[in-house]
């Protein structure tokens, strides 16, 4: 009997096969994860957003072993050789790799040793000796000896024999299977340094000389021990025990289980000594490299696996983190030779002005700089200045810092923030139809200034693995990467809502149901026909039907028309609201927000065939405090004043900084230097911590105390055990396969190396609070600030 899909799904996440079964009806039938997780509670028992892509991810790889199974069930059957037995443990197979372990003695191949030998007629022999080991091997073989068919000699003969039975033994499946989870709990990845690789491999020094067993290998290590071999600085190897144990004397494990399995043992008789010498043969030649290979791809889809899932954390700790709201802002999108350039948006991102100014070398234009900046706060009442983390972000951010103390009337307030991306964006397609009349490289700062305003909005129109805040992710399969950055960025933006009136193609196109076509559509009516009133408006929008209507309407918000529309409520849920006002003796306005009145609503008297409890609940929990938004309110860090690059850092230190990128082995923080510091996991907490999202995420303001500086290799070891002394307590690190890149001019999704060359947070410097004195305050009294 084939593997029942919904059970084993069920059985993996702990809950009843009806709820899986449910669930899969609803994905086939085209709704999203959102959707169904958010409006379909009733048929799904409850299942949340993340059990709902864990089934997706699962149901998916298990239709893909189904197609598998009935693709090898043909093959084999048309070959004429699928026996009940074969069929049933084909069909038994809830793995790929024991299914392929299954196929392989039926799998075409090219022809091999063993198959020569068979064509030589030299089976017989081979089943002869592996059968009764009193036979001579020598003896026997002569029989054999035909020169017509290849075979010159009785070592020839033997020869033949011996590559059918290493074939035979490294195609039983059982065996194999067995062999491969014995290498896997006992095997060991060591590593060496490549002859003459000493200097150019110095970011993989702590692998020069390498051992660990496969099992304790975290994501990380595995990802720096395969880059570093890629990049040929290091030799791995897949060792099956742990190579500093002595070597057994006669066979070893592995070689003793295939013995075993196939009724071979030294008991002193003729054929026992040439048997156990095929055996070893068997092993060395085949099985070792046919389960090393295996293991090598298991510690790949392993290592992989777990840096997809820190990206995708990652990810969604950026597109939630706090949005700074509708504000005025400047954009300033750092630079030395090519100047900084400038960007004022209004409340709704509408860019009103440009400017480029040229305050660092070689130009040195600092008054002339700031006072066009004074100029323009001025002229557009500036509240915020978004201030790119690339290359000058510090000397630029100095400049800004002074301009905010000189307007310390106006409260100016700066702010660092990720350029990660800004480049991807500026030369994008979508950027060109956005900004058509700006150059390209205005464009960054609008970008910048937007995503303080708000992240999420300007983050969706990036591609998300440019926005880089994974561990190695070009070495990341390009499918599973992006559909996992797919997912959270849907589950992000459906989480939060989106504007009906004001959001863009690329924001809209994430929403559930809305196809990037349709949410172009949608665009083009809205600017036809003027802003939607109703949601109910929408079904006019071409090709925008009631499928897609029943997906996306919940997500989508309407300010300023019916109180329903700007909320989370879906509209096939409005009939409900309304009894529920009608039971209250009020409107259905009065009862938005109205505490008192809807804590007196008891949920079980709008239950009906249609609405079930958990949603009457959220329609509550939605009147009291509807288009509520999940994320956190913002807030700012302060870089300490002097500390601006490697050279100002000493142990000892206690700075403020905001968490970049988390990844397994611990959290990168940016105080300001141009170049992130680690804090390990074991310097996170005084408790033990084993995922440090438990701790940390992208975009959280922290305190830190530096513990120690390596200028050679441009690490900062950090540690958020402030009472730690300094020196005292660095905790041990591997080498994640080089330092966290230096910041440059644009982040550009890299994240090749451990760390996160592109800023994912934010940081606030401290004002100045003595206004400069001489030409510069000239000139900001011309331009009318000082």
């Amino acid at each position: 009997m084939t593997i029942d899909i919904h059970r084993v799904i069920a059985d993996e996440l702990g809950v009843a096969q009806r709820q899986v079964t449910a669930a899969v009806d609803l994905l086939d039938g085209g709704a999203t994860v959102p959707f169904i997780a958010r409006y379909r509670k009733e048929a799904t028992g409850t299942l949340d957003d993340a059990q709902l892509r864990t089934l997706d991810e699962r149901l998916r790889y298990l239709r893909e072993l189904a197609d598998r199974r009935e693709a090898v069930l043909g093959s084999i059957a048309d070959q004429g050789k699928l026996t009940d037995d074969l069929k049933a443990q084909i069909l038994a197979a809830d793995t790929k790799a024991r299914l392929e372990d299954l196929y392989l003695p039926y799998k075409p191949k090219r022809r091999t040793k063993a198959q020569i030998a068979r064509e030589a007629g030299l089976e017989p022999l081979a089943d002869r000796l592996l059968g009764d080991p009193n036979l001579e091997p020598n003896t026997e073989a002569t029989a054999f000896v035909d020169p017509e068919k290849g075979v010159a000699d009785a070592a020839a003969a033997l020869a033949g024999a011996r590559a059918i039975l290493t074939e035979r033994f490294s195609e039983d499946a059982d065996l194999i299977g067995g062999l491969r989870e014995r290498m896997w709990t006992r095997g060991v990845v060591t590593s060496r340094v490549r002859e003459g690789k000493e200097t150019d491999g110095a970011k993989f020094a702590d692998y020069f000389d390498f051992s660990e067993p496969f099992e304790k290998l975290p994501s990380h290590r595995i990802l720096a021990l395969f880059r570093g071999e890629k990049e040929e600085m290091l030799t791995l190897g897949l060792e099956p025990a742990d190579p500093t144990e002595p070597e057994p004397v006669g066979l070893n494990d592995y070689e003793m289980a295939i013995a075993v399995r196939f009724g071979v043992s030294d008991q002193g008789r003729p054929g026992d000594r040439w048997l156990r010498d095929t055996v070893s043969w068997a092993w060395k030649t085949r099985i070792l490299v046919h389960v090393s290979v295996d293991t090598r791809v298991r510690l790949w889809q392993a290592a992989e696996d777990e840096a997809v899932r820190v990206f995708a954390s990652n990810l969604r700790d950026l597109l939630l983190a706090a949005p700074a709201g509708t504000r005025t802002t400047m954009g300033l999108d750092p630079g030395f030779r090519t100047g900084v350039k400038v960007a004022v948006v209004d409340s709704t991102g509408k860019v009103v002005d440009t400017h480029t100014i040229y305050p660092h070398k070689p130009q040195g234009r600092w008054d002339e700089a700031l006072a066009a900046l004074a100029a323009l706060v001025k002229k557009h009442d500036v509240d915020l200045i978004a201030i790119g983390n690339g290359t000058a972000s510090r000397e630029t951010d100095k400049l800004a810092g002074e301009l905010v103390a000189l307007a310390s009337d106006r409260k100016l307030t700066k702010v660092m923030v990720s350029e990660a991306g800004a480049s991807v964006y500026s030369a994008s397609a979508y950027a060109s139809r956005e900004l058509p009349d700006l150059d390209v490289s205005l464009r960054g700062a609008v970008s910048i200034a937007r995503r303080l305003q708000d992240p999420l909005a300007e983050l969706v129109k990036i591609d998300p693995k440019s926005i880089g805040v994974g561990q190695y992710q070009h070495d990341l399969a390009e499918n599973k990467l992006s559909r996992s950055l797919d997912a959270v960025v849907e589950d992000c933006v459906n989480a939060v809502g989106v504007d009906l009136n004001t959001a863009s193609s690329p924001l809209l196109s994430r929403v559930s149901g809305v196809t990037a076509s349709l949410a172009d559509n949608i665009v083009a009516y809205r600017d036809a026909k003027g802003a939607f009133t109703s949601r109910s408006a929408l079904l006019d929008v071409p090709r925008l039907g009631p499928k897609a209507f029943e997906q996306c309407a919940g997500f989508l918000r309407i300010r300023g028309g019916d109180p329903l529309d700007g909320s989370s409520v879906h509209p096939e849920a409005y009939p409900v609201v309304r009894r529920m006002a009608d039971s209250s003796g009020c409107a259905v306005d009065t009862l938005i927000g109205n505490a008192r009145a809807l804590t007196a609503i008891r949920p079980g008297e709008f239950v009906d065939e249609t609405f079930g409890l958990p949603t009457i609940t959220d329609i509550l929990s939605e009147l009291e405090k509807p288009g509520r938004d999940p994320r956190p309110e913002f807030t700012t860090a302060t870089f300490a004043e002097g500390v601006e690059k490697l050279s100002d850092l000493s142990p000892g230190m206690v700075l403020e900084g905001v968490v970049t990128n988390v990844a397994a082995f611990g959290a990168f923080v940016d105080i300001g230097v141009h170049q992130d510091g680690l804090v390990h996991i074991s310097a996170m907490s005084h408790e033990f911590v084993s995922d440090p999202r438990d701790v940390a995420k992208s975009g959280d303001v922290v305190k830190v105390r530096v513990v120690e500086v390596d200028a050679n290799r441009n690490r900062i070891s950090l540690t958020m055990r402030l009472d730690d002394e300094a020196g005292a307590s660095k905790p041990k690190q591997r080498a994640e396969g080089g330092r966290a890149p230096r910041r440059t001019d644009r982040g550009n999704g890299n994240g090749g190396n451990s760390g996160n060359g592109n800023r994912g947070g934010r940081g606030n410097g401290r004002r100045q609070q003595e206004a400069p004195q001489g030409a510069m305050a000239e000139a900001l009294r011309r331009a009318g600030l000082a």
